[in-house]
């Protein structure tokens, strides 16, 4: 009798090592992040940079899980100690609220205006989501991301991630694939990038029992245990590229054939003093909101063209594929109609599910199905508005275009 309770203790003591949040844990069997690292291409670029250059410049490309203090930070960190004879410039490109859309045409002046890039990480997965993302717009945005950083700079290294959230959890969980990261992954595959399935790896994790998403990753912005997961990835794939022997010269990524032809590869931003013909909208030199709703770092005290009533309009001369507007949308956000070339297009509504407490930067594209050449976009603002709306309010920071020029 007594071996039989000493055999249950051993037991019960194995079994509950490591309990955390609920789960239990088995310690002697973890996953390995190499397993959820596609190694389509290399890092050899990089890899020459740090054995002959004394500057490099490292941009990380996200959302607010890039600019937040965490994953970022921890890879600054670990590339400034390993090679202190370098001096790192580190841009921090991460916006909250902002994915591949947004990314596509911000890239010129949050990324490639800031000098020349040697790393770029790349993630959109988790705001393509939550933004609602059409899947065509995610594959031309991410396109266009990557072609956009090649004829700029065709030796600069690209690593794409998809970071994780509660939704790709459970489509892992009962055996989908979620749309983001496999888009994610079909991009990388086919411009050879590495590629870190971070929200597979989390998923795996979870259901293998080795933590908890609520009471130790914390949700979508991770605690700094989660962040601890996302640099310990990113760091195994640093561990075997930079081991590699240092190549003898930078070669040139090769660019094949577009997989879209209309991707976002020419995506700017356009001024929006190039907007004309103005009907009771107004060009605020330095706008901030009239009320307390919270804002977005880099959506105030900027330039905007607001209307706040019903039925005021404007005109814009535009060139390339695509047209479409960063807006701002607050609590008061409205309805917009609009014409390109004559051609009417469905009514959009501004207003998002986080409005009420947020003056939300959000982008949306209103044509991208135009022929190269000259377009004319003509909006007025809609008398409905979203029922949760407060008003009838259009502010617009920027336009977006994508003018091969």
């Amino acid at each position: 009798m007594i071996k039989k309770y000493i055999l249950l203790g051993l037991l019960l003591t194995v079994a509950f090592k490591g309990f955390s949040g609920g789960n239990v844990i088995d310690t002697t069997q973890k996953l390995s992040s190499e397993s959820y690292i596609s190694r389509y291409g290399n890092l050899s670029n990089f890899r020459y940079k740090l054995a002959n250059q004394k500057d490099i410049t490292v941009a990380f490309f996200g959302g607010s899980i890039t600019n937040m203090t965490g994953w970022r930070g921890k890879v600054e960190q670990y590339l400034i100690q390993t090679y202190p004879g370098i001096h790192f410039t580190m841009i921090n490109a991460g916006i909250p609220s902002l994915g591949s859309l947004p990314h596509a045409f911000r890239m010129k002046t949050d990324v490639l205006d800031k000098g020349k890039i040697d790393l770029l990480f790349l993630e959109a997965a988790v705001n393509d989501k939550a933004n609602e993302t059409p899947e065509l717009v995610q594959r031309r945005a991410m396109e266009g991301i990557i072609r956009h950083m090649r004829k700029t700079d065709a030796v600069t290294d690209i690593i794409v991630m998809a970071f994780a959230d509660e939704f790709k959890n459970a489509d892992y969980h009962d055996g989908k694939i979620p749309t983001e990261p496999k888009i994610h992954q079909e991009i990388a595959q086919y411009y050879q990038l590495p590629y870190i399935n971070l929200s597979k790896e989390v998923s795996d994790r979870i259901d293998h029992n080795e933590f908890a998403w609520k009471a130790d990753f914390k949700g979508i912005h991770p605690s700094p245990f989660g962040q601890q997961v996302y640099f310990n990835a990113i760091k195994q794939l640093f561990v075997v590229e930079l081991a590699k022997p240092v190549p003898t010269k930078l070669i040139k990524h090769e660019t094949p054939k577009a997989i879209n032809v209309l991707n976002y590869e020419h995506g700017e931003y356009l001024d929006i003093a190039n907007a004309a013909a103005l009907n009771n909208f107004k060009y605020v030199k330095t706008w901030h909101p009239a009320d307390s709703v919270h804002t977005r770092a880099g959506f105030t005290e900027v330039p905007v063209l607001e209307a706040t009533q019903a039925n005021a309009t404007f005109e814009l001369a535009f060139t390339g594929t695509v047209i479409g507007a960063a807006f701002i949308a607050g609590p008061d956000a409205g309805k917009i109609s609009y014409t390109v070339d004559g051609k009417a297009y469905p009514e959009m509504d501004i207003y998002r599910s986080a409005s009420k407490g947020l003056h939300l930067p959000s982008y949306a594209v209103l044509a991208d199905d135009l022929s190269a050449g000259k377009h004319v976009l003509k909006v007025t603002v809609s008398s409905a508005h979203n029922p949760l709306s407060k008003g009838t309010a259009c502010r617009i920071v920027y336009f977006l275009e994508n003018n091969g020029k």
